[in-house]
């Protein structure tokens, strides 16, 4: 399978994709704890379908330390035991998020008063753009139908 269009040797996408990697370089120096930004980003990526992401993203994690027990559970955090009440609220929150167009008011205020209780102001900014980021990843690989299989751990550092 290959792409419809190489994101990396197109002078376009790659120029989006440095501010988008900025972007994303900044959450990744915040307090937001890694394993969270990561589960984020799985869970964002599943609901999404794309495969390139969650190739990546459950490579890092796994090399990151992250248990394949959690790994394989994200899809259904709700009834795992496996993951702390921040987690779960960044979850939820990361799921209200990639669906904002399903429900008619957004992220409802439970979601956010919840994820609030666990993560302080800059943490919620950091929760907030990590989801805003992996979307705007998920929708380029979904579009482009970026093949998913062959990432290596640390290809884009």
């Amino acid at each position: 399978m290959e792409a419809r269009l190489n994101l990396f040797a197109n002078p376009a996408a790659a120029k989006f994709a440095k501010h988008l990697n900025a972007a994303g370089r900044a959450v990744s120096e915040s307090t937001l704890p890694a394993a969270t930004q990561e589960l984020v980003k799985i869970r964002a990526s599943q609901i999404n379908g794309c495969g390139f992401c969650l190739d990546m993203h459950t490579k890092e994690a796994a090399h990151a330390g992250e248990t394949s027990v959690r790994l394989h559970l994200v899809a259904s955090w709700r009834e795992a035991t496996v993951f702390t009440e921040a987690e779960r609220a960044a979850l939820e929150l990361a799921e209200q998020g990639t669906r904002i167009a399903d429900a008619a008011g957004g992220v409802t205020d439970e979601a956010w008063a919840n994820a609030a209780k666990h993560y302080d102001e800059d943490q919620l900014a950091s929760l907030v753009s990590i989801i805003a980021v992996i979307n705007a990843y998920n929708r380029m690989n979904v579009m482009v139908q970026q093949p998913a299989g062959g990432y290596q751990v640390g290809q884009f550092a």
